[in-house]
């Protein structure tokens, strides 16, 4: 078992390394009719959101997932179908070696199959759900993780996803409303 995990751990890492170099400009960032919205347009964020190396999920294959979720959650923040569908396709590997992550497997397939920037995001909610769950019933070896929520994603029915910084970085709507949403749980 122990060098099963090891082997999906190396082939996430594969993925990931990969996807340094195939970052397409596959960009799409139609968050809907949001005009009457007090939200001002946000400066293009910083590059990456990473978990601080503290934060670690006390499994450790989820703890893997976790990271590839991050550069999930990047990816759409940055509206990058390309770097989306990479990060995807990392999870869904991991997701097979979960106990109990068919849920997140098949969002993050939906979220690779995706033909548009709107559609990851609705499966990326899916994912995030799941993987909240997983996270909460694995807990914390150390550090801390945020869920996030914004009340307008998924046309106002509200989206959570999760976070290694405090600051929102909305993956539901990137630099169209970037800072909408608020911390609601951290997990430690």
């Amino acid at each position: 078992m122990k060098s099963r995990s090891l082997s999906v751990l190396a082939m996430i890492a594969i993925v990931s390394l990969a996807a340094c170099g195939n970052a397409g400009d596959n960009k799409s960032a139609d968050a809907g009719d949001h005009a009457g919205h007090n939200h001002a347009k946000e400066a293009p964020a910083p590059a990456t959101q990473t978990a601080p190396a503290v934060a670690q999920i006390k499994d450790d294959m989820l703890d893997a997932v976790y990271r590839q979720y991050a550069s999930l959650t990047t990816a759409l923040v940055e509206s990058d179908m390309a770097k989306a569908k990479i990060a995807a396709n990392a999870i869904e590997a991991g997701a097979k070696e979960l106990k109990g992550a068919d849920a997140v497997g098949t969002a993050a397939t939906r979220i690779a199959a995706a033909k548009d920037i709107e559609a990851q995001r609705v499966a990326y909610s899916d994912l995030s759900n799941n993987l909240i769950s997983l996270v909460k019933k694995a807990g914390m070896h150390g550090g801390e993780l945020y869920v996030d929520f914004c009340p307008m994603a998924m046309n106002d029915k509200g989206g959570y996803w999760i976070s290694g910084i405090k600051e929102i970085r909305n993956p539901y709507f990137g630099d169209k409303m970037m800072k909408c949403g608020e911390v609601k749980e951290t997990l430690q």
